[in-house]
């Protein structure tokens, strides 16, 4: 996954055509460090659909407050710079509840392109 570290850069990343997922994490985490293993093959199975990238909240903390980042890891989707759906919740995330919400943010993604 790459790693975003600064504004301008993350601001460029989330003006694709292609949805940006973007992983707000950090390295004290414990539930961070939990997706790690199979984030790299979820993001393999997505890789044609969807962008990803990480985002270390405490250092681009400007950009959590922008996007009211309250409990980490939080994935939010991006289309060309639209926020479309949003992943955050206090309990640990499963393989499967990822897969689930990057399906739901597809196709939320997919309905927006349609009323267009």
């Amino acid at each position: 996954m790459n790693k975003i570290s600064s504004v301008p850069q993350f601001q460029e990343a989330i003006m694709s055509a292609k949805p940006t997922v973007a992983v707000f994490k950090t390295t004290w985490c414990k539930d961070c460090h939990y997706i790690d293993p199979f984030m790299p093959e979820v993001e393999q199975a997505y890789a044609d659909r969807l962008t990803f990238f990480e985002i270390d909240r405490d250092e681009l903390p400007e950009l959590c407050e922008q996007y009211n980042i309250l409990g980490i890891p939080s994935f939010v989707v991006i289309e060309q710079g639209i926020e479309r759906h949003r992943f955050v919740s206090k309990l640990r995330k499963t393989r499967e509840e990822i897969e689930a919400f990057l399906d739901e943010a597809l196709a939320a993604c997919r309905a927006k392109e349609l009323e267009a």
